[in-house]
């Protein structure tokens, strides 16, 4: 079987390029996109991501703001790094990156996000309108993740997906919205993590696989029946070398997977600039 890749990058470029002609709309309207991040500690791989989310803001033509909160900082550093953006009117949505190190808390932080302004949808409030399906930012991840399926053309309204990782930045909320009743979407999904003893029986029978784990190589070809769609969505970091969650002998298997690099990632970062594109619309019919 000759598989065939699903290369995040193309669909990122064409999300950009629409969040680029947006941000030149809300500029004729004397309205400057903002996008905000907060970096706790001084994780190498969270500084990269960080470095390319302001970059990309750059190609897009996106305000970017950072500020940093040394690992030894407290909590109420944090707390008021997330006041600061709340109020900073040239901000329209801001991240706190995750995860945090430890002795923060990361859910107090984001719960003091103004709901408005949650670039990363993983607020609560934003929750709560993915699951009614009200607009609304829908978490980076997850949105990417459907993009994917959508420029391919993967079928999944009906089919049977396995999300393998219970995360609340990707499998939790990957769940919800691939279940709503909605094109690419409507779904029979499973949720399952490394607390269950035989992935492989839930795997096997998946016509779409989405591993959000964070563990390296945890899918392996023996889990996957022939010709499904494998999306390796959790990744984690040996040195500078990036391990995705699925093994890259998966692809003697599976008819359609993420490549190692440029999958899921530039997806990721076009949809957090898409967020932040949206609630500056917001802020422009507010004051129109």
């Amino acid at each position: 079987m000759s598989v065939k890749f699903l290369y995040g990058k193309v669909v990122a470029e064409a999300v950009l390029n629409d969040v680029s002609e947006r941000v030149k709309n809300l500029k004729k309207l004397g309205i400057y996109p903002g996008l905000g991040t907060i970096l706790v500690g001084e994780n190498s791989a969270s500084i990269s991501y960080v470095n390319k989310k302001h970059e990309t803001c750059k190609s897009v033509g996106i305000e970017s703001f950072h500020l940093e909160i040394h690992e030894n900082g407290t909590q109420e550093d944090l707390l008021k790094a997330v006041h600061h953006f709340n109020t900073n009117i040239n901000v329209d949505a801001f991240i706190i990156q995750y995860p945090v190190p430890s002795g923060f808390d990361f859910n107090q932080a984001l719960m003091q996000i103004a709901p408005h302004k949650d670039a990363d949808g993983l607020h609560p409030v934003n929750l709560g309108r993915l699951v009614l399906q009200e607009p609304g930012p829908i978490p980076c991840t997850p949105a990417g993740i459907q993009a994917i399926l959508k420029h391919y053309e993967i079928p999944v309204e009906g089919k049977e997906v396995v999300i393998v990782g219970r995360g609340p930045t990707l499998g939790r909320p990957l769940s919800l919205l691939l279940t709503l009743k909605q094109p690419y979407a409507n779904a029979a999904v499973t949720v399952v993590h490394t607390g269950i003893k035989n992935l492989a029986a839930y795997t096997k029978r998946a016509d779409i696989v989405i591993a959000a784990v964070g563990s390296p190589s945890i899918v392996k070809p023996e889990m996957i029946k022939a010709g499904a769609t494998v999306i390796s969505g959790g990744i984690s970091w040996e040195g500078k070398k990036l391990l995705p969650d699925v093994d890259e002998s998966v692809g003697e298997v599976a008819g359609w997977i993420t490549p190692r690099l440029g999958g899921v990632g530039p997806t990721t970062v076009a949809m957090l600039l898409r967020n932040t594109v949206m609630a500056a619309e917001v802020r422009a019919s507010d004051v129109a």
